[in-house]
This record gives C-alpha cells, sequence and structure tokens, in this order.
C-alpha cells in the first residue's frame, strides 16, 4: 500500500540518517513510486534543509546541524590550545604552508613562531586577518565562494587557484576524524578542497581535539592517502591510537 508524501519524506530522512547514503533508484524501488517522485521528495527535503544531495543522486543527512566557526571557537578551548601549540613546533623556518579554515587551525596561526620567514596560503578569512599584520609572513589568499559557516572560501575558483601552488605542509582542520574513513566534512565541497590540498602538501598535518575522532556526524568524507598525521590532545583513548596507527597514520597528542 502507498503511503503519503509527508509520510515517505520522513522515512527517507530516518534512513539517510541511520544508514548513509542512498540512491534515487533505491529510493525508487523501496517506496514503489518513479525516481522523478523521489527527486521532488529530495528537493523538497534539501529546501527544508533536512539533508544535503550528493553526486548520483544521492544523498547525505547532518545527524547534528554544522555549527558556526563562532559557536566552535568556544569550544574546547584548552585543547585546541594545547594541538595549536604542538603543531606550531612542527613549523620550519623559511616553510611555505597551507592554513584551513577551522577554529583549531585558527589557533594553530596564532601559535605560528615569530620571525622564521613564512609563507602562509589560506582560504581562512580568521587567518588572513591573523596574518594581515606580520612582517615575517609572506601571505597568499585563494579567493573563492564566501562560506559563512566556516568563514572562508571554496569552489570552483578556490580548488582552480590550488594548480599554482605546492606546500611543505598543510595544516587541516576536520569535523570528525576516523582511521578508517579518513576526514570528514559537512559537505562534499569542503571535503573536496581538503583532498586537493592534501595532494599539493609534501606533508599534511590534521588538527582534531579527541571529541572528534571516531565519530561522524556528517557523511561527507574523503580518504587523504599516504602518510599523514593526526595532532590530538590527549583525551584520546589508547585504542583508538592503534587504530590510527595500524591505518598508517601518525598521531601526535599534545
Amino acid at each position: 500500500m502507498s503511503i503519503s508524501a509527508r509520510a515517505r519524506r520522513e522515512a527517507i530522512v530516518t534512513l539517510a540518517t541511520t544508514v548513509g547514503l542512498a540512491s534515487v533508484d533505491e529510493l525508487s524501488e523501496r517506496f514503489g513510486v518513479t525516481a522523478s517522485t523521489i527527486r521532488r521528495d529530495l528537493a523538497s527535503l534539501q529546501e527544508q534543509r533536512k539533508l544535503t544531495r550528493t553526486f548520483g543522486g544521492a544523498m547525505a543527512v547532518a545527524a547534528h546541524p554544522e555549527a558556526s566557526l563562532r559557536q566552535r571557537l568556544g569550544e574546547h578551548f584548552d585543547a585546541k590550545r594545547d594541538i595549536a601549540r604542538r603543531a606550531a613546533a612542527t613549523v620550519a623556518p623559511g616553510a611555505s604552508l597551507f592554513l584551513d579554515n577551522g577554529s583549531t587551525v585558527a589557533a594553530f596561526a596564532r601559535a605560528l613562531p615569530v620571525d622564521t620567514d613564512l609563507t602562509v596560503t589560506t582560504t581562512s578569512v580568521g587567518v588572513i586577518t591573523d596574518m594581515a599584520d606580520r612582517d615575517d609572513v609572506r601571505l597568499v589568499t585563494l579567493g573563492g565562494e564566501y562560506r559563512a559557516l566556516s568563514n572562508g572560501f571554496v569552489g570552483g575558483l578556490t580548488e582552480a587557484a590550488l594548480e599554482y601552488l605546492t606546500f611543505d605542509a598543510a595544516y587541516l582542520g576536520a569535523d570528525a576524524v576516523s582511521p578508517e574513513r579518513g576526514i570528514c566534512e559537512a559537505d562534499l565541497g569542503q571535503i573536496r578542497l581538503k583532498e586537493l590540498i592534501a595532494r599539493r602538501a609534501d606533508a599534511v598535518y590534521v588538527l582534531a581535539d579527541s571529541s572528534k575522532l571516531a565519530q561522524s556526524e556528517f557523511h561527507a568524507w574523503t580518504r587523504l592517502g599516504g602518510g599523514w598525521t593526526l595532532v590530538t590532545d590527549d583525551g584520546v583513548a589508547p585504542e583508538l591510537v592503534e587504530r590510527f596507527t595500524a591505518a598508517g597514520i601518525t598521531v601526535t597528542t599534545a
């Protein structure tokens, strides 16, 4: 027996939250309606911000609303400060760095040593503001589409500019980090940009406090490839460190 459009859409949200991604064809078969009906359902749910559509008709639902950068700045402050200081110790004089968006990376930018003749490339408006008055930093900014929640730039223009650049090291933020899945963000635009940045860097550091490890509020993921380093706080569980190490990821705790 067919169900109402409202009930079907509620069921789609529940499926996406508990199972993850589903294709238009799979949903069409499951609910016994046409693919065009499912596409209308998805468009309506996206308009209501109950899900985010992805490539190929798949969808992803944020189990929790994405917090703005302003909100995240006050969370886990001590851990982020310690992570920032630990990550700053990895910076060599004269290095070319990429600094991502995110509250922990913003703390890292403020912890960078002075008089070290750095080149800093960033998409973060906050980092641009912090670095603008530093005489010892050559600042390179990547424009694009401004994303208010992360206070930074994403999109095709940002990605195109990366083709002209390489970095000694990239320092990335993340909404979640998993030994098996890699790093997670709220949308595909952010996660693709991080993947491209990682390809352009000789060394990659992911700065994430222990509350973000092995959890998945969102469904956009990428494996960074190669060896990379997770810089986190000492609240990380030993068994989780073992899982990261087994996956070829170096874990440094602050």
